[in-house]
């Protein structure tokens, strides 16, 4: 029988917005005089669930709402769902940073959590000194703490700057050394926010690869948020699908993924479209990245594959694409040349260079043009697609910056004589 670590019971969350508490000691003092009588939360019932895009006239919203789950030791469980889902208040009520409004949660053993930049070190102490706090709060012994020390600084590469106070680390440096703190100091459980998004490429390899580790030869549980789900994919064996405060999907980290990428069609690599207009048809479009359903890898080149027929021969013929924001603002477009076009079906390739997207979110849109100036047809939003990393590349930002990031521009480097 499996040996649980983590026990999540009808567990809530409720904020009212734009104010701390209750908003008034009115308010503060009522909460408080029903839980002394033992009688449910009087504001419980005024909440509804966090739907961002949607505009409500209540003060109360759920960030959380009945979550229940167990979590086995050993487990590497990674957490997804779009922003505002509740991942980052799941993770701080589990790292007990903040409380639940309602339900329980029962966990065994030592705790380490790595939810944001800054997180648990002290910024007037150096790097050494805030390792020994950090070792001090999880209730090892000094004799402990530094017989891990080396092992620690030579994992996060700050060896120059240990005696440094921290806060005039750069945010990769804190990083580095917050995750190395939280994964040698051999905590039973590892709680780890996007807050890795800050490392360089090289750091990202290595922190993937020890979270792995401590799971698989130490036995160690590991929860991990990130909106990287090609590392999501690579690391984790279960997933939890947040959405709206809610559980949408727990279970195998593969059928959790296949159901992110299909609710309401967020992402999708494939569109069947049958589209007509003037004799010409848009059958379907299709990327090919090797990544999964709706995300492409931006290491590797993007291939889209559009099926057209028409009932007549054209004189000239442009398939266009054009790639957007999600808010709608154009990026760039791209159309194939104008040709004849003979009667029947054809296939249309584009390609596009590998490390010409950055990690964002793409929605496409298609236009057939005859002609030069005639539109035949012009379909919105056919597909939305999402870049993501095999292996970050780290900047002074943590994210690289910008909508698309070309990596050919043909930078050089001369010596002065």
């Amino acid at each position: 029988m499996s040996n649980v670590v983590i026990k999540v019971e009808n567990l809530s969350k409720q904020y009212r917005l734009g104010d701390v508490g209750s908003g008034s000691m009115r308010d503060d003092f009522k909460r408080f005089r029903y839980k002394l009588m033992g009688k449910e939360d009087p504001f419980a019932t005024i909440g509804e669930e966090n739907v961002r895009t949607s505009y409500s006239n209540t003060d109360y919203v759920w960030a959380l709402k009945d979550i229940n789950f167990e979590v086995s030791q050993g487990d590497i469980i990674g957490v997804i769902g779009r922003n505002g889902a509740g991942k980052s208040t799941l993770l701080k009520i589990l790292s007990r940073t903040t409380g639940p409004t309602t339900g329980s949660i029962k966990m065994k053993g030592r705790i380490a959590s790595l939810l944001e930049v800054g997180t648990g070190f002290h910024g007037e102490l150096s790097g050494r000194e805030n390792i020994y706090l950090n070792g001090a709060i999880l209730g090892l012994r000094k004799f402990e703490i530094k017989a891990k020390l080396d092992e620690i600084i030579d994992f996060a590469g700050v060896e120059r700057y240990i005696d440094t106070p921290v806060k005039r680390y750069s945010s990769g440096m804190y990083v580095r050394l917050a995750f190395a703190v939280a994964a040698h100091l051999e905590p039973d459980i590892m709680i780890v926010d996007e807050v890795l998004a800050v490392g360089d490429a090289e750091f990202q390899k290595k922190a993937l690869g020890k979270m792995k580790d401590v799971s698989t030869s130490e036995g160690r549980t590991v929860l991990f948020v990130s909106h990287n789900i090609l590392a999501i994919k690579s690391l984790c064996t279960t997933g939890i699908l947040l959405k709206n405060g809610f559980v949408e999907t727990f279970g195998d980290m593969n059928k959790v993924i296949e159901k992110y990428t299909s609710t309401n069609n967020i992402f999708s690599s494939f569109s069947i479209i049958e589209k007509e207009a003037n004799n010409f048809s848009v059958h379907s479009i299709k990327v090919n990245n090797n990544g999964i359903d709706g995300f492409f890898d931006i290491e590797n080149e993007l291939e889209i594959i559009i099926e057209v027929s028409s009932k007549i021969n054209r004189t000239l013929i442009n398939v266009n694409l054009f790639f957007n924001t999600e808010e709608g603002a154009m990026i760039f477009a791209t159309c194939s040349n104008a040709e004849e076009f003979e009667n029947g079906q054809t296939t249309y390739t584009c390609i596009i260079p590998a490390k010409t997207f950055n990690d964002n979110v793409y929605v496409i849109d298609l236009m057939i043009v005859d002609n030069g100036e005639n539109v035949i047809l012009d379909i919105k939003e056919v597909l939305t697609i999402q870049g993501t990393e095999g292996k970050r590349i780290g900047s002074w930002l943590g994210k690289f910056p910008g909508l698309i990031r070309p990596q050919y521009f043909g930078w050089e480097k001369s010596k002065k004589l």
